[in-house]
């Protein structure tokens, strides 16, 4: 029988999408009696949210597993999400796991707890992944600075190195209304940043309907959904988390460099910059349509902050085509690069694609683009230097500095008040300081 005294603790593996799903799972815990403890600690049940992103995803489970049960070796342990989604079986052989959940089932956990004794085999409860089919809210909390807001799900596109529609399904939306309820939830947390969060959230307006009588469905997109947001007048500060370049379409460019909420902020995966090798990935877009967005977002936006996802060695990537990639990053005005590996993954298009890359070479290409990264960081933030920001303050003090992050995403400190945490701030952006981040002199006193 599950009792008050029980506790429970949370390991997130992968995106800002598994954080705000773990935050939910975590409170229908709470609510049924369970204390929080930190995954460091001793708890009755340790819940590990697993990520198909992941490279050796078996070897980091078996050593999350490991470390838990070195802390209670009778704990309950649960492997959920993504990962336990397409490779069930093989999470079920690592020594300790008591319950593995897809899909459907993470968040019916619950349903699941055994703590009267340990499992002698893992039971396994997963789907066929057509039959994620509905859309389950999520949101993250306890950062009382930024929340993770979940609007979307799954993944309609065939990209041939990529595992999340085979984890996640297909693609599916929130309702407007329900985003909105959730965003004043989290406002009322007292949360200042909400950044939206999906597997494709540039696909909204999938797989709900608006108008159930009619059984007609009424066609909404992110563009209606960040012009409803907008109008939230508790939220302070929302930011896009990532968005197809196909996705971003001018109307949203525009919408968001009018807005005084919608952070100057993009995150937009590329990939590769050779046509070739988008072609061979079956992405929906060349590098021309990728440089044009970019060129729109600074022609509105020149003081916009733009991340990029790049992988390096899929399959077919000549020297050549590297560095026709490399170029290409290279003289677009972008702020810095998120640099994947490719690693082979089971049943996708790409594992059968010829024209392996070798290991060494794969990696001398991620440092590549790690060094051309670390330069595009430093360009942008000298770019940044003397102009004037709204910084939400986060609420650690590290060794006697607090430190937060530009609406367009630049990563500030200051000396540390208590007055400053959680609180929208302006600052001048002075200079650089040791950690490669820049120093913030208050211009006037916090704005709540």
């Amino acid at each position: 029988m599950i009792t008050e005294q029980k506790s429970v603790a949370f390991h997130t593996l992968g995106c800002k999408l598994n954080f705000s799903e773990t935050s939910t799972i975590a409170r229908l815990f709470y609510e049924k009696g369970f204390q929080k403890k930190q995954f460091t600690e001793a708890a009755d049940v340790y819940v590990i949210n697993t990520c198909s992103v992941t490279e050796n995803a078996d070897k980091e489970c078996k050593s999350i597993v490991k470390s838990a049960l070195t802390l209670n070796p009778d704990a309950f342990i649960a492997v959920v999400g993504c990962y336990a989604q397409l490779k069930p079986e093989e999470i079920a052989r690592i020594e300790g796991v008591d319950v593995v959940l897809g899909a459907t089932e993470k968040f019916k956990l619950l349903n699941y707890i055994n703590l009267s004794q340990k499992n002698t085999h893992a039971l396994i409860h997963n789907c066929e992944i057509a039959e994620a089919d509905f859309f389950v809210d999520s949101f993250s909390v306890g950062d009382r600075t930024r929340s993770f807001l979940k609007v979307q799900d799954g993944c309609d596109y065939s990209c041939t190195f990529c595992t999340i529609p085979l984890a996640r399904g297909k693609s599916r939306s929130d309702t407007i209304e329900n985003v909105i309820n959730n965003a004043n939830k989290i406002a009322d947390l007292g949360v200042k940043e909400i950044v939206l969060t999906g597997v494709n959230i540039g696909d909204f307006g999938h797989g709900q309907f608006l108008d159930s009588e009619k059984k007609k469905h009424k066609h909404f997109n992110f563009l209606d959904l960040i012009t409803e947001l907008d109008k939230v007048d508790k939220v302070k500060r929302f930011r896009i988390s990532s968005i197809e370049p196909n996705l971003l379409k001018d109307e949203i460019i525009e919408f968001v460099a009018n807005s005084k909420k919608f952070a100057p902020h993009f995150h937009i995966p590329l990939q590769s910059g050779s046509n070739q090798l988008l072609g061979l990935m079956k992405r929906r877009y060349k590098k021309e349509l990728y440089s044009d967005r970019i060129s729109k977002i600074k022609q509105l936006m020149p003081n916009c902050c733009i991340g990029v996802d790049v992988i390096v060695g899929f399959p077919g990537e000549t020297e050549e085509l590297f560095l026709e990639t490399y170029n290409f990053l290279n003289e677009l005005p972008i702020s810095y690069l998120h640099v994947f590996t490719y690693s082979e993954r089971d049943n996708t298009e790409a594992i059968a694609l010829p024209g392996s890359v070798p290991i060494n070479i794969r990696k001398q290409r991620n440092k590549m683009l790690r060094v051309l990264s670390a330069k595009k960081i430093r360009a942008f933030y000298q770019s940044q230097l003397e102009k004037t920001a709204s910084v939400i303050f986060e609420n650690e003090n590290k060794n006697g500095t607090i430190f937060g992050f530009t609406e367009n995403y630049v990563k500030v400190g200051a000396p540390y008040s208590d007055e400053l945490c959680n609180q929208l701030t302006k600052v001048k952006l002075v200079s650089f300081d040791e950690e490669g981040t820049l120093k913030a002199e208050l211009v006037k006193e916090p704005v709540n």
